[in-house]
């Protein structure tokens, strides 16, 4: 058995997020109430990350059960970490640490329930959901593929930290919810070009598979410039601090990525830095979010 194979299934290099998005819900909960419990948060915390890592565990070794990882071109930031088809007798003890990480995230959530208020359940269900039917159910309806990233980090994993500190649902994290659930349903769309013959081989249906490259990098488009329009909204309607501005420069990356796939399509795994601009934009915009709003 090979510890770093187990590791390499949890992506590590990608779970950074999941902190990120904590932290802006932790932002917005503080600038409401001036203090915030920190044991939850820390418990949310660990429950957000064993679901992220459940959730890549369950991608890896689904991915090499249906015999993808043989098949797929890898990238720095797509087609898995290979890890499995190297060492393929370690599989069934991933699948085993992903559900169980997975059954210490829902427990922490059902002792918030009992602890807090009923009220998330919602969060308890669609979280877990999204986790168990990503790989082998959600990959095979385009546009619950591409929304399930924006919404299990997006709006879950910020409101519902804003919600566990507060113990209210709160109008305005929903609405700043929404910039970074835009860019994370981007930073998981623009991943998906480099795998698109293998994932179709694999019976996927993604949007790039199901609707094409030129009509997917249209939604890229589209989702970016959302993402402004909604950040200068709520500055404009003062939900933000001015300060927030600065979440453009990230944002604006996603243009650029944007530009790479018009131009190169399904072969945008061979110029590296335009997925990297597309993860800069979906890691540090809800991140300096987060510094604005504890900074006014």
């Amino acid at each position: 058995m090979s510890i770093a194979t187990i590791i390499k299934t949890m992506r590590p290099a990608f779970l950074v997020l999941t902190p990120i998005c904590v932290f802006l819900g932790a932002s917005l909960a503080l600038s409401e109430h001036g203090s915030i419990n920190i044991l939850r948060l820390c418990l949310i915390t660990a429950a957000a990350l064993l679901a992220h890592i459940s959730v890549n565990m369950l991608n890896e070794y689904s991915d090499f059960k249906s015999g993808l990882d043989l098949t797929t071109e890898r990238t720095p930031f797509s087609g898995g970490s290979g890890a499995l088809p190297a060492q393929p007798c370690v599989a069934r003890l991933v699948l085993n640490i992903a559900l169980t990480g997975l059954g210490i995230a829902i427990s922490i959530g059902v002792y918030f329930a009992i602890t807090i208020s009923s009220a998330i359940w919602p969060f308890i269900v669609i979280g877990t959901s999204i986790v168990l039917s990503y790989t082998d159910l959600l990959n095979r309806r385009p546009w619950l593929c591409f929304i399930s990233p924006g919404l299990g980090f997006g709006l879950l994993m910020v409101t519902g930290t804003d919600w566990v500190l507060t113990e209210r649902y709160n109008v305005h994290s929903w609405l700043i919810a929404i910039i970074p659930f835009l860019l994370l349903n981007n930073l998981l769309l623009l991943n998906q070009f480099p795998d698109l013959d293998a994932d179709a081989k694999a019976g996927r249906k993604t949007l790039p598979i199901t609707y094409g490259v030129a009509i997917s990098s249209r939604v890229l488009l589209i989702s970016s410039l959302l993402a402004v329009l909604t950040l200068l909204s709520l500055i404009f309607a003062q939900v933000l601090p001015l300060l927030a501005l600065i979440a453009l420069a990230p944002i604006s990356l996603g243009f650029y990525a944007t530009s790479g796939v018009i131009k190169y399509g399904a072969r945008i795994g061979a110029y590296p830095h335009y997925m990297a601009a597309n993860v800069i934009a979906a890691n540090v915009t809800p991140l300096v979010l987060g510094v604005a709003i504890l900074a006014t």
